[in-house]
């Protein structure tokens, strides 16, 4: 179960892999104004932690999070102090307001279970679109990318603390069931914990589908923040 102590280390493996959540929410941003130069207020869908969302709040005055996970949001309220979150399923939050950019980054939309599902999100995320605003959804693998048995490794040292993660991907049926073992290393002993995450591998006609049926339609990018890609959907007006 993710604890607030769990987003540190989650965090510290990521900058030991060069992630700069700063850097992505910029590009993110760089796409959104180049088709809504006036844009000014943005939702961070899954917002998980705030790492991206504080950086998007520099490019758009008013920026809000929505996150479903409670110790995740408790973080993301010490990091982000003065910016509204709220604890919501993506599914089907309610927010009293549209926003000129909707996004949901790295991959957050895959932990949802089937297409149905992606679809309800897809549906909620564009209600929350204002006309001739901008849909942003960092997708999860497509099927015919996922490596089955992929091995990887990571390991980070920061502030007197030892870090490291190994994860093994297989294919269950149209997922990928991740296994993540971490141990961590620092002066009071040596702790370790084990994650089971599962992701689902769906086509990119079935998010440009998704994207279409909820009147925004979209165009995919490739690469993108994780090398994954961006969808990017308009609201239609």
């Amino acid at each position: 179960m993710f604890t607030e102590d769990h987003a540190d280390v989650f965090e510290s493996i990521y900058r030991s892999r060069g992630k700069d959540w700063r850097q992505e929410a910029k590009d993110v941003s760089a796409q959104i104004l180049a088709r809504v130069p006036e844009a000014t207020s943005l939702l961070d869908v899954a917002c998980g932690t705030g790492a991206h969302l504080a950086a998007f709040h520099e490019d758009f005055p008013h920026a809000e999070g929505v996150e479903l996970a409670e110790p995740m949001l408790a973080v993301a309220r010490k990091r982000l102090a003065g910016i509204p979150l709220h604890q919501g399923d993506m599914r089907a939050f309610r927010l009293d307001r549209t926003f000129d950019a909707v996004v949901c980054m790295f991959c957050s939309i895959g932990y949802l279970d089937d297409v149905s599902q992606m679809r309800d999100a897809i549906r909620c995320m564009a209600r929350h679109v204002t006309p001739g605003g901008v849909l942003v959804i960092e997708p999860w693998w497509f099927p015919e990318q996922f490596i089955d048995g992929y091995v990887a490794g990571d390991l980070s040292r920061e502030k007197g603390r030892t870090i490291t993660r190994v994860s093994h991907s297989i294919r269950q049926g149209d997922k990928t069931r991740m296994e993540l073992r971490y141990v961590i290393g620092e002066a009071s002993g040596i702790t370790e914990f084990t994650e089971i995450e599962l992701l689902s591998l769906w086509r990119k006609d079935e998010y440009l589908a998704a994207f279409a049926d909820a009147d925004c339609p979209a165009e995919f990018l490739e690469s993108g923040p994780t090398g994954r890609g961006l969808f990017i959907g308009v609201r239609k007006r």
